[in-house]
């Protein structure tokens, strides 16, 4: 069974950042990636950041590009994300996913549908 527990969220001052931990039940190795998505009220579920595992390639939504960076622990299991200047919009429920499939034409490294397991979410909220 996978299992994808998310932790480090919270309240932030705009500018200020936070860390998010991912951890997973099974070794991180054994997934093709693991990513990060972002929904707000109202909003659909959005791709910030995701990794392959095997090599480190990455993905980064454009509005966290140079803001935001993806890494991983595969001796920890554990994926981070380290969120630096975050900004208001960057409110949201924070989702930890995981993918055994490959990228496709229709389905990127960011796209939601590439991933079948989901953690619980973790709230991330920037506010003055």
């Amino acid at each position: 069974q996978v299992q994808l527990v998310e932790s480090g969220g919270g309240l932030v001052q705009p500018g200020g950042s936070l860390r998010l931990s991912c951890a997973a039940s099974r070794f991180t190795l054994d997934y093709y990636a693991i990513g990060w998505f972002r929904q707000a009220p109202g909003k659909e579920r959005e791709g910030v950041s995701c990794i392959k595992i095997s090599d480190g390639s990455t993905y980064y939504a454009d509005s966290v590009k140079g803001r935001f960076t993806i890494s991983r622990d595969n001796a920890k299991n554990t994926v981070y994300l380290q969120m630096n200047s975050l900004k208001p919009e960057d409110t949201a429920i924070y989702y930890c996913a995981a993918t055994w499939r490959i990228p496709s034409r229709d389905y990127g490294l960011g796209s939601k549908e590439l991933y079948d397991f989901w953690g619980q979410g973790t709230q991330v909220t920037v506010s003055s």
